[in-house]
């Protein structure tokens, strides 16, 4: 699922974690995990990304391609500092998003 004008783009995180757990061996887990990011478009150009499931997650990207790159890497900072803080990881794995859009008047 990917829709830059509503900033969601799930593929990303599912396909770049099973690239990460089939080489990391800091996470021990035999599962796939899934977040959602969010990108901003910024006024003076590029990205800023903050994956809502993990609190002071955020990262910037110069545009869409080097968001995701860094949002990848933040987000393995962040799963490696629970892990060392034997703190619980969360995941988006059970969560539905929709996008509702309505009409507004002017």
């Amino acid at each position: 699922m990917q829709q830059v004008t509503g900033i969601v783009l799930s593929n990303f995180a599912e396909v770049g974690f099973k690239r990460w757990f089939n080489k990391s061996e800091k996470l021990n887990m035999n599962k796939i995990l899934s977040y959602r990011i969010f990108l901003q478009k910024e006024p003076e150009g590029g990205y800023t990304v903050t994956v809502p499931s993990l609190p002071g997650c955020i990262t910037y990207g110069d545009d869409i391609d080097h968001a995701m790159l860094m949002a990848q890497e933040a987000i393995e900072l962040y799963l490696e500092s629970l892990e060392a803080h034997n703190e619980e990881i969360p995941n988006d794995n059970d969560k539905l998003e929709y996008t509702i859009t309505l009409p507004v008047s002017a």
